[in-house]
This record gives structure tokens, sequence and C-alpha cells, in this order.
């Protein structure tokens, strides 16, 4: 029997494209060889990340993993034919996951450019957090103990990171960590309010380097795009892309020149990172998608980036796995210059 080899996770966040890192987790998930030891996560990164442990506890491992998953992004892609977010005719001939022109979305940009989120929702109803709640059994995430967990959020006051562990992870810290600041109030946590993790953690590398030999990253936020943005919704949007990969080109540099990697919770410190890295990139198919297309969960547009997640975490395993194990596989190119990375058809 062929052993099997152990890797960590660092799952990105990214709104709807993290249905990408869903493919990627069901491929990898599938294939015996490899075993995860533990998952760092931002955003929606969380959400896959706890929904995984949800369905590996308890004597459910991967195939229960496999199962969580995809009951959480099915559901979300179902709930989405009931909402406003959904694609216009015009939208679907301008295809690439649009939803620039949804009478939703257009009146989404006119509330967020007027209105506070606490003065959008001041019941502070979240869809997305009664979705998590119902979906996700957090006992059973917190009593995954196969699988290290850790969960990055921004503290609004102080402007540092905050990681969560495992065994204190509920809803709530999974909403901190999805927080986007012009969507969603802050969510209070031990008398702190917090927004999105991927301000400073995406995903936070630090909490794995202890006990970890592989790293793989799946990027799912990409670091450069085609078109230029041209609604001030696809401004902000294209803004929070730039500003969440700082911290993932930032920590990458660090541990490829440093032999080090930069912790998010004391951004002074850096910690020794005797990792191999390695990267499963969407960046070659996401960067042509509409930037409106991170608000777009309807069923076929996340049926898609799950397809398209599999098939890039199959042309990784197939260049890669040998070398898990033995020499980092992370290719430069894919973080300093994405835009000369070639397009990836399937």
């Amino acid at each position: 029997m062929e052993k099997t080899k152990r890797i960590s996770l660092g799952l990105q966040g990214g709104g709807s494209y993290g249905a990408f890192a869903w493919g990627v987790l069901d491929r990898l998930l599938a294939d015996h060889r490899l075993e995860i030891d533990g998952i760092a996560a931002a955003s929606a990164g969380a959400i896959n990340a706890v929904a995984l442990l949800d369905g590996y506890a308890r004597g459910g491992g991967r195939e229960g993993a496999r199962r969580s998953l995809d009951r959480f992004w099915t559901t979300l892609g179902q709930a989405a034919a009931l909402g406003p977010l959904r694609p216009s005719p015009l939208d679907m001939l301008m295809g690439r996951g649009s939803i620039e022109t949804s009478p939703g979305y257009m009146l989404l940009q006119l509330a967020t450019a007027a209105l506070s989120p606490e003065q959008l929702y001041p019941l502070n109803i979240n869809t997305l957090s009664t979705l998590l709640a119902t979906l996700v059994d957090f006992d059973r995430v917190r009593s995954c103990e196969e699988i290290r967990l850790f969960v990055s959020a921004t503290n609004v006051r102080t402007g540092k990171g905050r990681v969560f562990r495992r065994d204190e992870i509920d809803v709530e810290h999974v909403m901190a960590s999805a927080c986007l600041p012009q969507v969603f109030a802050p969510v209070r946590i031990d008398g702190e309010a917090y927004w999105d993790g991927s301000f400073v953690g995406n995903p936070p590398l630090a909490p794995l380097v202890d006990g970890a030999g592989d790293i793989v990253v799946v990027q799912n936020n990409p670091i450069a795009r085609r078109d230029l943005p041209y609604s001030m919704a696809d401004v902000n949007n294209r803004a929070n892309e730039i500003a969440f990969n700082i911290s993932l080109v930032r920590e990458i540099s660090a541990i490829q020149h440093m032999d080090a990697v930069l912790d998010e919770e004391s951004t002074a410190e850096a910690r020794q990172a005797p990792v191999r890295l390695h990267l499963i990139s969407g960046t070659a198919v996401l960067r042509d998608l509409s930037i409106s297309s991170k608000f777009n969960t309807e069923w076929s547009f996340i049926r898609r980036l799950r397809d398209l997640g599999q098939e890039t975490a199959q042309r990784w395993l197939d260049a890669h796995f040998d070398d898990v194990g033995v020499a980092a596989t992370l290719d430069p190119v894919q973080v300093y210059m994405p835009e000369t990375a070639p397009a990836m058809t399937g």
C-alpha cells in the first residue's frame, strides 16, 4: 500500500470564487495518496474549511468532507434562484459570470454608496450567517482533532490580525473572517469589532509552520485582471482584490527569500519557515471573469467554478504530486507576474 503524503492547506477568500477552491478540495480529498494535516483560511476559504471539517469529523473522513462541501455550495446555489443578485438577460449575453446589469447588483451599488452597512441592515440580518448556522455543525468542527484549523480576521480598531483556532470557532468567527466592510457591519467578538481576515492573512500561513512540511496554497483571488473596473462597485471589488493579495505576496516573498513567514498577529515578527510551498492557482481562469461575478452565486456559475477547480487540481497533481515531501513547486511567475501566466482552458 502506497504511503500517504501529509499536506497543509492555505485557503484564500474571494466571494463566490470560493467554489473554485471547493473543486480543488474535492479533487484533493478524492486522492487517497494525500492526507490533510491542517488548514489556514480566510473569508470564503474559512467557509470551505469549516464545511470540510464538519464532514470529516467523527468518522466521516474524506468522503464525509466531500459531501459536506457539496451540500453547502449546492444549497447556496439553489438559494440564489430566489435572491436579487441574479444575471440579467444582458449579463447572460456578456458571459464571464457577469451580474453587472442585474437590478439587484445595481441597487446594491447605489445603496452602499450612500449608506453604511449598519444603515443598510439595521437588524444585522445576514443570510450567509443563517445558511452557515443551518448547514454546518460547529460542535463537529471543534471536535475534528484530525485536522488543525486556523481562521484569520482583522481587528477594526487596531488593524492587526487575529487568528482563531479550531477549538474556539463558531459561526461568528467565520462571519468575522468573511466580513466585507462595504457590505456587512463589523462582527463583534469579545468586545472587539472584526472585518474580513483577507486584509491581514489571505491565507494566514504562519500558524501552519509548526509541524508542516508541505503547504499547498489554493489561490482563488486573482492578482491580475484582463479588464479595468468600470462601475464604482467594481472599483471597490478590485481594490479589495489588490489589498487582499498583498498579505499573500508578502508571506510568499518572506518564505522564498528569508526562509521565514510573517506572523499575522504580530506584524513586526517573522518565524522560521522550514516548509515546501506549493500553489494551486486559479488566476489563469478567474482573471477573465467579470469583477462583479464574485457576487454571482447562481448554481450554474458555482458549478462551473467547481469544475474549473477540479480540473486545475488534477493538472497540479499530474505535474507535482511526486514533488510533495521532496521539493517546493511554487512558480514565482504566478505570484509576481501573474499577468504573463498562460490562460488555462478546461
